[in-house]
């Protein structure tokens, strides 16, 4: 394989139609991302971002050159966090109270306010309980 330029990605991968493919991108144009590897393939007539969606299994090898590791990590969180955002906007949910769910039913009864200790005896406290008891 050729020397990558700096900021650049090779993906090699089976495609069912041409067989092994070796495409080299910038690192701006692929992502992993949905069990899938996505690469740049262009822009359609309103600008919008073509990709195409290698699925994991058919990539042999991904090699990427940055100049720093980290780079590659902050637009990875980066990523995580923009898709974060995204549900949280899309998918309101409150779990407030410090994250404990609200132990009530479904019809809004508030949960009971004294509890209950149930002791549940298992194999070995059965044994010892028989072996304990004087025989008759």
């Amino acid at each position: 394989m050729d020397e990558l330029e700096l900021g650049q990605a090779t993906i090699t991968y089976e495609d069912p139609e041409a067989g092994t493919v070796t495409e080299t991108v910038e690192n701006e144009e692929i992502v992993y991302a949905r069990d899938h590897w996505m690469v740049k393939a262009g822009t359609d007539e309103d600008g919008n971002d073509l990709m195409h969606q290698i699925p994991r299994d058919r990539v042999h090898h991904v090699a990427r050159s940055a100049e720093e590791f980290e780079d590659q990590i902050d637009t990875v969180r980066h990523r995580v966090e923009s898709i974060a955002s995204d549900l949280r906007e899309r998918i309101p949910v409150d779990i407030g109270d410090g994250g404990r769910r609200d132990r009530g039913d479904v019809h809004g009864e508030e949960p009971p306010s004294e509890s209950t200790t149930v002791q549940i005896e298992t194999e070995s406290d059965e044994r010892e309980h028989d072996e304990s008891e004087p025989e008759q």
